[in-house]
């Protein structure tokens, strides 16, 4: 199961305490307490893996190290070593302390999230010419702590979209190495899908259905990861009832998420159109050309049609990489 939204509690290390220590050597004598070492600063690093949220399922309070205390003889305490969460390229980190956001948007990249504490000073340190043996010392400083929620939003080139039981996962199947589950019942898809065309990723999103945007079905869950894509494919079915509200609706929802993806360049697929005669088919092409210019007919049990959807993918390719590779493609 792909964890795509979780809440965190995060805590920095706090700093060690400052010594209390003086040096016995007769011609040396004096203080000698040492600084504490710093805390653990966390820090989230970006990584392709899509389940790397998985395991905060399990363990949502974090704690990072405590810096080491500080010693005599002027020895300092260590520094904790700063922990790294891994959380998968796409990734929102909403601060809920303190109300700020930060996205993660490629591999290796890698941000402060919360700041360790610094280390006390020790004695050696308050020693002046008038207090030649002072036993002050400073505590260690607390490290940060914020509660967070992380929520992925898949990051792909083209996202497949559509009511439930219209063919995105058969299409993606067919187009890449991804292997969806297919059946002829709605919901078959519980959670996103990738696959790649050579250097295109393919999001599979879950079917939406008639108020989404508000919770019903699978809800707004799986909404946040059309954000991210650049191009739309937009699949209804040929052996519809109404081809053009199931389209109507899809776009309702989009719209009632996040008017900004309509404004995503969009292809209309009119799938499974070996499920209706020529002739009907031809029709519901007709009427949905008025929704959408970018149309084409579709089936998985057709080379041809497919060879057509590569071609658009192949363009998708030259745009994103000015050329380079298509060749290969």
């Amino acid at each position: 199961m792909l964890i795509d939204d979780v809440k965190i509690k995060v805590q920095a290390g706090h700093g060690g305490k400052g010594a209390v220590a003086f040096n016995s050597n007769l011609m040396s004598l004096g203080p000698t307490g040492a600084r504490g070492g710093d805390g653990a600063s966390v820090y989230v690093e970006g990584v392709a893996d899509l389940s790397a949220l998985n395991p905060f399922q399990r363990k949502r309070d974090i704690k990072a190290k405590d810096g080491d205390d500080g010693r005599s003889q002027f020895r300092d305490g260590h520094k904790a070593d700063d922990l790294i969460l891994p959380v998968p390229v796409g990734t929102v980190v909403h601060n809920l302390t303190i109300g700020q956001d930060l996205e993660i948007l490629k591999i290796g990249q890698l941000e402060l999230i919360a700041k360790g504490g610094i280390g006390g000073r020790g004695n050696f340190h308050f020693r002046s010419s008038t207090n030649t043996s002072p036993r002050k010392f400073e505590p260690g400083r607390p490290g940060e702590e914020f509660e967070f929620r992380l929520e992925l939003k898949l990051i792909a080139d083209v996202g497949l979209i559509g009511l439930p039981n219209v063919g995105k996962s058969s299409l993606l199947n067919e187009l890449t190495s991804a292997k969806s589950k297919v059946a002829n019942y709605r919901f078959t898809t519980l959670e996103p899908n990738l696959g790649a065309y050579y250097d295109l990723i393919l999001a599979d999103i879950p079917g939406l259905i008639e108020g989404a945007s508000q919770g019903k079905g699978l809800g707004i869950k799986f909404l946040r990861h059309i954000e991210h894509t650049k191009v739309l494919f937009h699949l209804v079915a040929a052996d519809s009832s109404d081809p053009v509200a199931d389209y109507k609706v899809v776009r309702k929802e989009l719209e009632a998420y996040n008017k900004m993806l309509l404004a995503k360049p969009e292809h209309l697929f009119i799938s499974k159109s070996d499920e209706v005669s020529p002739d009907a088919l031809k029709e519901i092409v007709k009427k949905m050309k008025k929704l959408n210019k970018n149309i084409l007919a579709i089936s998985v049990l057709d080379a041809e049609s497919l060879t057509s959807v590569k071609k658009i993918l192949n363009q998708l390719i030259l745009e994103k990489t000015n050329g380079a590779g298509l060749e290969s493609v």
